[in-house]
């Protein structure tokens, strides 16, 4: 089921065996019969971890989802709540153990596991709740990071840019420097830190102060990772808010991929026989999204303008060997032929998926509507008309047009400013309270903390944007040559972050540094001399092996950074094999919408808030 974790320059595949480890541990202290009670937000993430069959093997006998009032009735000896420490869940616990109590009956056992973490906060609520007595274990299951594909890894902690930058809140980040640490058990310490942010700082900090608390105690493992590069996402947020136009990109912002799964509507996946009549699913139709899927680990990465031709260019492969079975005449040549016929019927099946998901993607890039707002991102982020009141914003304000979308593109004219006029600030403000509630000056206030929303300052924008070359004219969607194909014209600040850092080295670009936010990050990891790393090189001299550097964005990544980060592992004379971790992959609408989340329940669910 993972072997696409293990295909990398990285095992990733041990940290989930080790994450498999532990949470089979923690059932096996519960002796009998099982039901698990879970956070639905944890279900996702330990789906990546453990099959629903290898939970039964330790006597897992049924699964709940953690909701207030009764459990579903069971005969089981033990009931375990798995959950992350929040205190309105603790509610549901209480509520959950009173009423299994209440019956009577058969006598059960109650066990609480916290993920990652538990929390002195959440012990006193089940005190006071009368429960923490009831239960024969209270203890913490550390699933700190997980591994999506060969190649990424994610924390999934929803709220970590908004705890962050908007409550200064660094829970998170101790979380961060703590998979840092599990990181480093499985392959080796890393010896070069480099990191740009206050929190990139935070967490640097507190992995070496963890290292040496460990004093000699770690595990005597050779480096695999020569580098880790730590990124805060207020480095850069003109990326996040910018439209992804890569396949995997497109599929998240249209769609929004969860834990590697996405839903698409079922209509384009039904495959109807003939004579029959049409039946229509009302289910979607759940795809799982990894590099397990080879035409898919081909597709991901690519503008969605060379999507096309790469499915094309997949049918006429695959066609052709299909016709291969009639040359097969002798027994050899069939038997040949039938053992590919598996891999064959796979990829077909492949291609009908892909080209599916294609089609509803070019659907939405299609509409005037995205390409109107394209071509607005595209003028931003290439300096051109962003002093002044955009034509095309008054008119999604007037237009009731989802506020996500507006306030993305807002927070985007005001970053390739560097601010907005007081004037223009005012008229924007004005239009977004009178057209969606007043109940937004909130949401504005939170857009200004975290810097997204701004009066005028230095013009530092521009300065940055031609000294990494930010924007590039005359992309090459189909054939590139350079990380900007992502957003066909500009590069993510973070990319050229990496790309600069592995050659020539941040010395050449201070001045820039000097103009981001929070503290620039060098540090060293001593290793023992017996663990460094031999260099190998082939016969003309090069390095065999290319350095393998661990990007760690705290805050959030995209897919399309995620793909340009690939794009620059794959180059010959490139900077080497990059890793991705992250506290969470994000897109512009859930990036907005994180700032304002409170606003999304309750009475504010039709305000205008949409998807995009």
């Amino acid at each position: 089921m993972a072997a696409h974790l293990s295909s990398g320059r990285l095992n990733l595949g041990l940290l989930r065996e080790a994450e498999r480890r532990e949470l089979l541990e923690c059932l096996d202290k519960c002796i009998g019969s099982k039901a698990v009670v879970w956070d639905e937000q944890l279900t996702g993430p330990f789906g990546l971890i453990a099959e629903y069959s290898l939970l039964k093997d330790h006597e897992v006998d049924k699964m709940f989802p953690l909701r207030p009032g009764r459990l579903p009735p069971s005969n089981v000896k033990n009931i375990i709540f798995i959950t992350r420490p929040i205190l309105q869940l603790m509610d549901f616990v209480a509520q959950n153990v009173h009423k299994e109590e209440k019956l009577g009956g058969y006598r059960k056992e109650y066990h609480i596991f916290f993920v990652p973490r538990k929390s002195l906060l959440c012990e006193k609520r089940l005190k006071e709740l009368g429960v923490y007595g009831t239960f024969s274990n209270i203890d913490e299951y550390a699933l700190d990071i997980l591994p999506f594909d060969n190649d990424l890894l994610s924390m999934e902690m929803e709220n970590s840019f908004k705890e962050c930058f908007l409550y200064n809140d660094k829970t998170s980040m101790y979380y961060a420097a703590k998979s840092l640490m599990t990181i480093q058990a499985l392959f080796g310490v890393i010896p070069r830190i480099h990191g740009k942010g206050h929190n990139a700082k935070h967490v640097t900090d507190m992995m070496l102060r963890m290292r040496r608390e460990m004093a000699g105690h770690e595990d005597q493992i050779p480096p695999q990772i020569d580098s880790l590069l730590l990124l805060d996402r207020n480095v850069d947020l003109l990326t996040p808010l910018a439209s992804q136009l890569t396949y995997e990109g497109l599929i998240d912002e249209i769609y929004g991929i969860s834990n590697t799964n996405v839903k698409l509507p079922p209509e384009k996946f039904t495959h109807q026989k003939e004579g029959e009549p049409a039946e229509m699913p009302t289910e979607p139709k759940k795809f799982v999204l990894n590099s397990g899927d080879e035409l898919y680990s081909a597709l991901r990465d690519k503008n969605f303008n060379a999507v096309g031709p790469e499915l094309s260019k997949k049918a006429k492969l695959l066609s052709a060997q299909f016709e291969e079975r009639k040359d097969a005449k002798t027994v050899g040549e069939i038997k040949q032929f039938v053992s590919k016929l598996p891999h064959i019927q796979a990829a077909k099946v492949s291609l009908a998926t892909h080209t599916s998901i294609a089609e509803l993607i070019k659907e939405v890039v299609e509409l005037d509507d995205f390409m109107d707002s394209l071509q607005v991102q595209q003028e931003f982020m290439h300096g051109i008309e962003t002093e002044k009141v955009n034509n095309y914003i008054e008119d999604c304000i007037a237009r009731k047009e989802p506020l996500i979308k507006v306030l993305r593109l807002v927070c985007m004219q005001c970053l390739t400013n560097n601010g907005l006029k007081p004037k223009v600030l005012d008229f924007y403000r004005r239009e977004i309270l009178q057209t969606y509630g007043f109940e937004h000056m909130v949401t504005l206030n939170n857009l200004e903390t975290v810097g997204l929303l701004k009066p005028s300052s230095h013009k530092t924008y521009s300065m940055i944007r031609k000294s990494l070359r930010l924007t590039v004219e005359d992309v090459n969607e189909q054939n590139p040559t350079d990380v900007s194909y992502v957003y066909s014209g500009y590069a993510p600040l973070t990319v050229r972050l990496a790309q600069y850092l592995a050659r020539p080295g941040w010395r050449s670009i201070e001045e820039v540094l000097r103009f981001l936010p929070g503290p620039t990050v060098q540090e060293t990891q001593q290793i023992p001399v017996g663990l460094r790393k031999k260099k190998s090189q082939n016969s003309e001299g090069a390095s065999e092996n290319p350095k393998v550097t661990l990007v760690f964005f705290l805050g959030g990544v995209t897919y399309a950074e995620i793909s340009a980060l690939r794009f620059l592992s794959q180059q010959e004379d490139g900077p080497g094999d990059f890793i991705v971790a992250t506290t969470k992959i994000i897109n512009g609408s859930n990036f907005i919408k994180s700032i304002f989340e409170e606003l999304l329940e309750g009475d504010n669910k039709n305000d205008g808030i949409g998807k995009n």
